[in-house]
């Protein structure tokens, strides 16, 4: 197990955890509906969920580019941000 892991850059685990993160909250939020059994307040756990998720891509997106920036020139990184900017928009309006 520990050769698999130290092949993995670590950049790709970070990413990796958060998403692994992001999937248990998910998973607790959605026990938690049930467990609650009230409309209300499942709206309320979802309405909590839906600011968690924006947070974990933006974290996410934040790792993966910075790896990435000696790689990539300005353009290219300003036409990312703006993508993501666009994705963001997309998800609240």
């Amino acid at each position: 197990m520990k050769k698999w892991l130290s092949g993995i850059e670590t950049t790709v685990l970070s990413m990796a955890g958060l998403r692994f993160l992001s999937a248990f909250i998910e998973l607790t939020a959605a026990i938690t509906m049930l467990l609650l059994n009230d409309v209300k307040k499942a709206v309320a756990v979802n309405a909590a969920l839906a600011m968690i998720g924006p947070l974990i891509f933006i974290a996410t997106m934040t790792i993966g580019l910075l790896s990435i920036t000696d790689e990539l020139s300005f353009s290219k990184l300003i036409f990312i941000g703006i993508g993501v900017g666009f994705i963001l928009i997309g998800i609240y309006k």
